[in-house]
């Protein structure tokens, strides 16, 4: 089958594997500051998960192809009021992260001066080859921790798209209580504010 639908445990209490005994944690205002004071800057490669300074895995050819793919099968499918944004920070209650992919609140305007905040963001998405483990482990109780509601995994190496919903919200185990497997020949539903607006087609965001 093309699709499939995978009923999820809460996880397991596992830590931010970045963030180890004795790395300091710190808030999205003091990560603010120190970017703000040129500690930290664009060339450092660096987001701030869960209050660890993470870097940002490398990308490769199928990777940033996949990027194109979604740019350009995603924004044609937005109503009016959305915008897509592609690896920008979002900023969340403990973290900021640079999801490859986005979908907020706005245009290509509204984000001036302000990164989307979590009442902006409908869906995220993340491109995963190397970086599987970590995006399911880590960035996914991280976004379910900030109730986003809807996330993506385009998983590259079993070449499907694992879409995430039911978000736990905060508390000592985030989670997502469902996964759908969408597979190459179907459709995958695009839902904001809870109407699905669009389906898209699995083979469009594969490499």
């Amino acid at each position: 089958m093309s699709v499939r639908s995978i009923p999820l445990p809460e996880q397991s209490d596992v830590p931010l594997r970045a963030g180890q005994a004795g790395f300091r944690r710190f808030t999205v205002d003091e990560y603010h500051v120190m970017i703000r004071h040129g500690i930290l800057s664009e060339d450092d490669n660096i987001e701030l998960l869960d209050g660890y300074l993470v870097h940002k895995m490398s990308r490769n050819p199928p990777h940033d192809a996949a990027l194109q793919l979604f740019q350009s099968a995603v924004p044609p499918c937005l109503p009016t009021g959305w915008c897509l944004r592609m690896q920008s920070a979002i900023t969340l209650p403990t973290s900021e992260p640079e999801p490859d992919g986005a979908v907020v609140r706005g245009n290509t305007r509204t984000y001036v001066s302000t990164h989307p905040l979590l009442r902006d963001v409908g869906m995220v998405a993340e491109i995963a080859e190397s970086s599987l483990d970590s995006d399911r482990i880590d960035k996914g109780p991280i976004y379910a921790a900030a109730s986003i509601p809807h996330y993506w995994i385009i998983n590259l190496i079993d070449r499907q798209i694992e879409a995430y919903s039911g978000p736990s919200g905060p508390g000592p185990n985030p989670h997502y209580s469902q996964r759908t497997d969408y597979r190459s020949g179907s459709h995958i539903p695009l839902v904001l504010d809870g109407i699905e607006v669009a389906q898209i087609a699995v083979d469009d965001l594969l490499p």
